[in-house]
Formats: structure tokens, C-alpha cells, sequence
């Protein structure tokens, strides 16, 4: 376990292998402070948002922290796409905030105060106005609020590394197979639920398919699903509605309408 030193002593500083946020320099080897006048740096030329530290220190070692908690190795395809992942579901929102960086225009008024976002939580470690504080009480909330982003962040690896890329591989194997079911290539067909919209979103991107799948159908071991693809993963708008006669209705008077025997029901809207 590395040990951590907290100080702006230059000196200090001096004696550390990797000084964070700190010393106004940036070489991503040693030094990785933001805030020097002319530091622009972005994740990638896909991001708009400048980096602060903690973004600083993913950029160059976050392939390495995924490739060793996965066991994976560092050029597996996998590590490349939760890379991307990982910092715009998650940390980008960190550097933003750091950087004073709103993720909307100033002229929106927000319909309700959101003050439990992920940095406001981490800033409640530092001590109260009225609470004694010296250097060793700092520390220690520092090791806290370490612990408790650190342990956000593993989790949230792990949720995109063991079961988030696994239903994309699923996801991207179906959309490969669905000329099997139309002639078109309208329709994706799973073996069982996944969570596929953002997905299916992102595969359709890169396969220049965008727009193309309108129904998705998926088992749960008993009966059959099918789902109205949305025009974007977060919309209630989807591409080709199942028709308006079918709507709300249910069993046989559903299979009598749209001809299928055994329907169940197809949501009103």
C-alpha cells in the first residue's frame, strides 16, 4: 500500500513518485495538477469537459485500473470500450464539477433543488464550521471520503465491467442475427431480458444502422415480450408504435384483433 502525503509544501511534494492536484504542473508521468492558467486538457477530442485531477489520473492510468480489477489484458476490446464508459458515466461528472462546469445553462431553473449529487456527498466529509479540526482530523475525513468514492467507483467498475459489457455482447449478437427474423433487419430477438436500449442505440451507431431496429422481443422462460424500439434510449417516443387497435386490450379479445393466439395484453399507449 502506497503511502499518501497531503501538503503544498514544494518540498514535500518533491519527495512523492506522483504529485495530484497540486505543484501546477502537468506531465502525465509525475505531475498532475489542473489548475495552471492555459490547462485544457480533455479526456479525448469526444469531450468538451476539462479535466481536473481526478480525471487527469484516469486518462493515463484508467486502462490499467480496469485491465488489473478484471483480469483482463490491457488491449482486450473490453477495456477500451468501459474506458470510454467509465469516464463519461462517472467520472466526467467529477471533472465538471471540480472545474465549476454546470451540466446545463445557467438561464434553466431547475424544477427541484438536487443537492445529494455524488460531489456534494463527498464534500460532507470535510469538517463542519464548528467542529475542531487539525491536520490529523483532516487527514483522516480525507482517507474517508477517499474511501467512499473509492469504493462508489469499484462498484461502478464492476457493474459495467461483469454485467454491462456482458449484455452488450448479447445485445451486439442478436443485432447481427436479426435478418434472420426480417427480411429488413427491423427486428432484435433475445433469449431472455437484457437492459438493451442504450445499447442497441450504440451498436446502431457504429454499424451505421441508425434508426433501422424498430421492435425489440425478448423471453422471460414463459411468455414473450415485445418492445417499441424508442426514438433515444431516455424517450417515451418510439420509432413505430404497435397499432392503435391493438392498444389496451387483452387476451382473446386482443388475439381476435390482431389474429395471434395467446396474446396477453399491449400497453394503451
Amino acid at each position: 500500500m502506497s503511502e499518501i502525503v497531503r501538503s503544498r509544501d514544494p518540498d514535500v511534494l518533491e519527495t512523492c513518485d506522483i504529485i495530484v492536484d497540486v505543484h501546477g504542473k502537468y506531465d502525465g508521468i509525475r505531475y498532475f495538477d489542473h489548475h495552471q492558467r492555459f490547462f485544457n486538457e480533455t479526456f479525448s477530442e469526444n469531450f468538451r469537459t476539462k479535466l481536473s485531477s481526478c480525471g487527469l489520473i484516469f486518462k493515463h492510468f484508467g486502462k490499467r485500473i480496469i485491465s488489473e480489477r478484471l483480469a483482463l489484458d490491457i488491449n482486450h476490446p473490453h477495456v477500451d470500450i468501459l474506458y470510454v464508459k467509465l469516464y463519461e458515466s462517472f467520472l466526467e461528472a467529477l471533472d465538471a464539477n471540480d472545474n465549476g462546469i454546470s451540466a446545463y445553462p445557467q438561464n434553466i431553473k431547475p424544477l427541484f433543488k438536487a443537492q445529494l449529487d455524488l460531489s456534494s456527498l463527498v464534500a460532507n466529509f470535510n469538517p463542519r464550521w464548528n467542529q475542531p479540526s487539525d491536520d490529523t482530523v483532516l487527514f483522516n475525513l480525507f482517507l474517508k471520503a477517499s474511501d467512499f468514492i473509492g469504493s462508489i467507483f469499484l462498484d461502478q467498475l464492476d457493474y459495467y465491467g461483469k454485467s454491462w459489457i456482458v449484455a452488450r455482447e448479447l445485445i451486439l449478437e442478436a443485432f447481427k442475427k436479426r435478418f434472420e427474423y426480417d427480411s429488413e433487419g427491423r427486428i432484435v430477438v433475445f433469449d431472455e431480458f437484457l437492459p438493451w436500449k442504450s445499447h442497441l442505440a450504440q451498436i446502431e451507431h457504429e454499424f451505421n444502422a441508425i434508426g433501422q431496429i424498430l421492435y425489440v422481443l425478448y423471453t422471460d422462460g414463459k411468455d414473450w415480450r415485445v418492445h417499441a424500439v424508442p426514438v433515444a434510449p431516455d424517450s417515451f417516443t418510439s420509432r413505430k408504435n404497435l397499432p392503435e387497435k391493438w392498444r389496451g386490450l387483452r387476451d382473446e379479445i386482443l388475439s381476435l384483433e390482431c389474429n395471434i393466439q395467446d396474446c396477453i395484453f399491449v400497453h394503451a399507449r
